[in-house]
């Protein structure tokens, strides 16, 4: 079972930041934004599992919104080391345009995690990462 990185991870402290911000502005809830769930999912993408942009949407409550995950990913703050190289398309192929730098980024990134990677594609059957239940309950903050 995956569980999100706590006390040391930089984004841990980040979320707990981002927490304490909200609270002293609303004093009952406490939620976080759209793309404070999509990182706190990214992060929970175990090394050799990989996941896809609508996976992930859904996952953080926001279905249909896969181009959003990218944004997200995107615009993350550097200091989180998100493994962003473990997101995908739906068809388990990387994103990037072909023999761009960021493509030979993820793809060596992902090898480096055990992932078999053919020609920019990755075998879903064999590396999508499948959270059960339970760390999709109490593994989350929302």
């Amino acid at each position: 079972m995956a569980s999100f990185p706590k006390d040391k991870s930089p984004l841990y402290a980040y979320l707990q930041q981002d927490e304490k911000d909200i609270a002293s502005e609303q004093t009952k809830t406490t939620t976080l934004s759209p793309m404070a769930k999509i990182w706190h999912i990214v992060a929970m993408i175990p090394q050799g599992k990989v996941s896809s942009y609508g996976k992930i949407a859904d996952y953080a409550g926001l279905p249909g919104r896969a181009r959003y995950v990218s944004k997200a990913l995107k615009s993350a703050p550097e200091h989180l080391s998100l493994p962003w190289h473990r997101v995908l398309n739906s068809q388990g192929k990387i994103s990037f345009e072909k023999n761009s730098h960021a493509f030979q980024q993820q793809m060596e990134l992902l090898r480096m995690d055990g992932v078999t990677v053919n020609c920019g594609k990755i075998s879903l059957s064999e590396y999508e990462w499948r959270p059960d239940l339970v760390t999709l309950v109490m593994a989350m903050p929302f």
